[in-house]
């Protein structure tokens, strides 16, 4: 244990009379000043502990110091269930979050780092002769209307038709049909008409006209209006018929239709690509016209950080004018020059220091990891110098290869010598090794945990016989997973892959087996797997070429609409899938990706809704003596439908109290008390539950109350397998974790029967499992590859890699000093090759 730097006499956080969510009035010492780590397994409690008692409570006496006024602004959570806790400072919460929901976020903006070098390039950056003002710094941000380019508003993507696109056969004549956008049946007849009577030949083939006239026809904003007189219908009276070229009509239908289908069909004339005008950078030519140090800020924002400190670094050190920055007559530009680029590089080393210097400030945040997103906000937190705070992270390792965490220990290490104390939720064992103190919950999940098993210094675990996470802490001489390897019944084989960091990349993917793709972080093994490997066995299945990809790589999208806001990604994140020759899809006759998306987006998503357990439960309580009297159909228990709901709350279950000078708050709803249905429903019994007790259940619980229920039977057993049994039914999936999502989409797919050779593509499935978990899990996809599957993981966890079949290891470092096949083979191959990052953690834990 450190020791406390301010010798205060009684230098412990003390919790009394905890019971948030399964903790069971937990009593617990926790010293101040030191690195704690929480441990336990899945659903213990360790987070409610961490997060829900102490945070919330350090958060609570805060606010309570601001005005009420204030207080309103700021998102609020519940006042935790606790007796007591002396001794707390104030708190900062880092917990794992999905990248931010708009494509305009971005490294920069999240770390401000942009701030700063837009201001840079404001006050000390070169501009061209002609110039006569300097720009201000909002013209340097594509999210400015200063600034943005006018042609893609900021986001480096354009959405174009051409004459090939609108007109795919110019053989054809207008009256035949030639200009393919425009719509069909009665629209197309007035079209026709309209431009008879403007004037132009809509029976000449299409490439005979004039290419004036193509051009009018197709691309013109004007809409001219004409009188029309119905040729073969005698009732019918003339009217004034609008013109629509054919490029106003396919963005108007994409902006203002409401039909799907529609939206559908125009968007195949369409293409989505690089903006012509700004080069996907989102900036205006004025500002790409103005440099610093030789770059514009575009070029500075494509760069790796560990480059732009490199970039950067020389003006730190200039102390006199230089040629190079422009200077003012007392030299004023060049101090700022100084000055802006000394917080930039030290603002930039911590985020090296955390192993994040593969990152470029332009990578939108949407395609960063939870662990990428923590660090980021974390490396804030180092700059900010708070003393005396206690820093709440929520598995600060997640998404980390173990050669990347040594770094991030040392920046913990910083937060605690700088008089701070450092709280994790963590399942990395190295990790827990590294702390002071470890307070471990269990022993087991949801109802069988919320017990403090031990608080002490890590060594003492070692006696506490009922620990789950003891025998993983302190593995014994039979720690070894060597085993027989399985062999591969065909190979898939791709040529020449180039994406982000993929540079002509040839790999061949074992089928039959379970592979795991490693390499520390940044060094491409999301992109070939949940992208390369994804895109191009889903075109395949779906009949396409696999030649080339969508610009965003998200070909399958199920609404149109869908697509082209996805695809409005700043110019950091576009690029073109390639791919050469492709062999072995034959042998795949399904394609399964388990990500770590949401369930839902609403508070009405939840594992048994998703699942579609919920249907068999609905189904039993609609078939009982009373529902059947009354006619109470599945409908009526559905917390989603008017009918069976409280109408009160909505089937919420709570209501939003809004006060005049006071915060808002959720309260339970005064109707039903919480329990989403009307009391009608709720005298429907089965086995004596309502509909509302069964949602009030959990996995495990559930189990047993519905194992008269083989459809809900079979679903809940795969919950269970795939270690979710402590989650509660109607738990609502915005308060899931990515891995818990993961999980239950998992175990969704499980439960479904077997049909043909199926590939299961799994992005990190060990976030946010305990080493026990892990076990559980590998269980279950070890029986899908037993089965005749093949499963291919990106991890990190050793265990997962030891487990596995066949290892394929990328690098050798992120960003573009990776994207290259390290070693591949078998996890003892590749635990022997020297030249691979990842060889000597596995070799450790192979028992090497």
């Amino acid at each position: 244990m450190p020791e406390n730097p301010r010798g205060d006499a009684d230098a412990f956080v003390r919790v009394r009379g905890a019971h948030e969510n399964n903790l069971r009035s937990v009593d617990v010492d926790v010293p101040r000043d030191a690195i704690v780590a929480f441990t336990g397994v899945s659903g213990s409690g360790k987070s409610s502990l961490a997060f829900g008692t102490i945070f919330t409570e350090a958060q609570r006496r805060y606010l309570e110091s601001v005005a009420p006024y204030a207080r309103r602004l700021i998102q609020q959570g519940h006042d935790p269930h606790v007796e007591s806790i002396t001794g707390l400072p104030p708190a900062v919460a880092l917990q794992q979050r999905r990248g931010a929901p708009s494509s305009r976020s971005s490294v920069g903006t999240v770390t401000t780092l942009s701030n700063s070098l837009r201001m840079l390039f404001s006050r000390a950056g070169t501009f061209p002769t002609g110039f006569t003002t300097r720009l201000d710094s909002d013209a340097f941000s594509p999210n400015t209307a200063a600034g943005a380019c006018p042609e893609c508003h900021g986001v480096g993507v354009a959405h174009t038709v051409t004459e090939d696109t609108l007109v795919p056969d110019p053989s054809l004549s207008i009256r035949d049909g030639a200009i393919a956008a425009w719509p069909g049946a009665w629209q197309a007849k007035n079209l026709r008409d309209i431009t008879i009577a403007l004037g132009y030949d809509v029976d000449r083939p299409w490439r005979e006209l004039d290419q004036a006239d193509r051009d009018w026809l197709l691309f013109t904003d004007e809409q001219p209006v004409v009188q029309i007189t119905p040729q073969r219908d005698r009732v019918a009276k003339p009217y004034n018929g609008r013109f629509w070229s054919a490029k106003k009509f396919v963005f108007h239908t994409l902006a203002d239709s409401q039909s799907a289908s529609m939206r559908n069909r125009v968007l195949a004339f369409v293409r989505t690509g690089v903006c012509p005008l700004c080069g996907g950078t989102g900036l205006r030519r004025e500002a790409l016209a103005v440099t610093f140090a030789g770059h514009s800020i575009a070029e500075l924002n494509a760069l790796p950080i560990r480059e732009l400190a490199e970039v950067l670094r020389p003006t730190t050190q200039i102390r006199d004018a230089a040629p190079a920055l422009p200077t003012t007559a007392s030299g004023e530009r060049t101090d700022v020059a100084v000055a802006i680029t000394t917080d930039l590089v030290a603002r930039i080393q911590v985020l090296l220091d955390l192993g994040l210097g593969y990152l470029g400030l332009g990578r939108v945040t949407t395609t960063l990891s939870p662990g990428e997103m923590q660090r980021l906000r974390l490396a804030t937190q180092l700059r900010s110098g708070l003393f005396g705070v206690v820093y709440v992270l929520d598995e600060p390792s997640a998404g980390l290869h173990p050669d990347d965490a040594a770094p991030l220990l040392d920046v913990l290490e910083q937060l605690r010598a700088s008089g701070n104390s450092v709280f994790v939720v963590e399942h990395n064992m190295d990790v827990v090794r590294r702390a002071d103190w470890i307070v471990d919950v269990g022993p087991g999940a949801g109802e069988a945990g919320g017990a403090v098993l031990y608080s002490g210094e890590v060594e003492g675990l070692a006696d506490v016989a009922e620990s789950a996470t003891r025998p993983f802490l302190f593995p014994g001489d039979g720690a070894s997973v060597r085993r027989e390897r399985r062999e591969a019944t065909g190979i898939l084989s791709l040529e020449g892959v180039s994406l982000h960091n993929l540079d002509g990349l040839d790999v061949a993917f074992p089928l039959g087996v379970f592979t795991a793709v490693t390499g520390v972080s940044g060094s491409g093994k999301s992109t070939l797997v949940s992208r390369v490997l994804r895109e191009v066995v889903d075109r395949h299945l779906r009949g396409g070429s696999v030649d080339e990809a969508d610009a965003d790589g998200r070909g399958d999208a199920d609404e149109p609409s869908e697509r082209i806001a996805e695809a409005t990604l700043p110019a950091a994140s576009i690029d073109t899938l390639r791919v050469g020759a492709v062999t072995g899809l034959e042998a795949v006759d399904r394609l399964v990706r388990v990500d770590q998306k949401p369930i839902g987006r609403t508070p009405r998503s939840n594992l048994a809704t998703y699942t579609g357990l919920f249907d068999a439960v609905r189904a039993v309580f609609a078939g009982t003596e009373l529902a059947r009297e009354r006619g109470y159909t599945p409908g009526r228990f559905s917390f989603n439908v008017a009918g069976g709901r409280c109408e009160t709350c909505l089937g919420e279950g709570y209501v939003t109290v809004e006060l005049l000078f006071l915060p808002g708050s959720y309260g339970r709803c005064p109707t039903c008390h919480g329990a989403r249905y009307n009391p009608e429903t709720l005298e429907v019994t089965y086995d004596g539950k309502t509909v509302a007790d069964v949602l009030a259940m959990t996995v495990d619980e559930a189990a047993t109350f519905l194992a008269g229920v083989p459809a809900a039977s079979r679903s809940l057993r795969t919950l269970q397998d795939v270690g979710l049994g402590y989650l509660r039914l109607g738990q609502p999936a915005t308060e899931l974790s990515g891995g818990e999502a993961q999980r239950i989409k998992l175990a969704t797919e499980l439960q479904r029967a077997r049909r043909g050779h199926t590939l299961y593509l799994l992005d990190e499935p060990t976030t946010g499992l305990h080493p026990a978990d892990v076990r559980r899990l590998l269980a279950q996809l070890n029986a899908l590859v037993d089965a005749g599957d093949t499963v291919v993981v990106v991890e990190h966890d050793m265990d997962v890699v030891a487990a596995a079949d066949w290892v394929i290891d990328l690098g050798p470092s992120g960003g573009d000093a990776g994207g290259r096949i390290v070693a591949e083979g078998t996890p003892e191959a590749v635990a022997a090759e020297p030249d691979s990052r990842t060889a000597p953690h596995l070799a450790r834990r192979l028992g090497g």
